[in-house]
């Protein structure tokens, strides 16, 4: 198997304005992916996931790009102190595009291979997050829909 990258793609019965809040803002992201996210202005910080009473696992996050309301691109996983650079993360990247009353939601993944990993880590990391995506993506749905809604 290549794990060069995850793909999905989500329909979303909100505008792109929408939808790109709610993929980019540390508000709206704890609302379907991190429990908690800190990001600067200017796009740095980090997200935490809740480890069921033993703490926050956090992770570091860097934007890359954010070009409302079409494209949102960033970085996480790299090391706490250093620049989020291909070889130390994964990048991210929200395509946005207007679909009848909706929004067709591109999402890839890439940075797994670039790691510098044995084969097995490769495939463990790229199965985790594989399932990592399908399980909150879907999340992201009723919640921009409902975001869309009291707009």
């Amino acid at each position: 198997m290549e794990h060069g990258s995850i793909e999905r793609e989500i329909r979303i019965e909100a505008s792109p304005e929408v939808v790109f809040d709610v993929v980019s803002s540390p508000e709206h992201l704890k609302a379907w992916w991190p429990d908690e996210a800190e990001l600067s202005p200017e796009g740095n910080g980090r997200i935490g996931f809740d480890k069921g009473g033993e703490g926050t696992d956090w992770e570091q996050f860097t934007v890359v790009d954010a070009m409302a309301p079409r494209h949102f691109s960033f970085r996480w996983t790299h090391p706490a102190g250093e620049a989020a650079v291909p070889g130390n993360s994964y990048l991210v990247v929200f395509e946005l595009e207007p679909a009848g009353t909706g929004t067709l939601l591109k999402m890839t993944e890439t940075g797994f291979r670039e790691r510098g990993w044995a084969e097995a880590k490769v495939a463990a990391e790229y199965a985790d997050h594989g399932n990592g995506w399908d399980y909150f993506l879907p999340r992201l749905v009723p919640y921009a829909e409902k975001v869309g809604a009291g707009r």
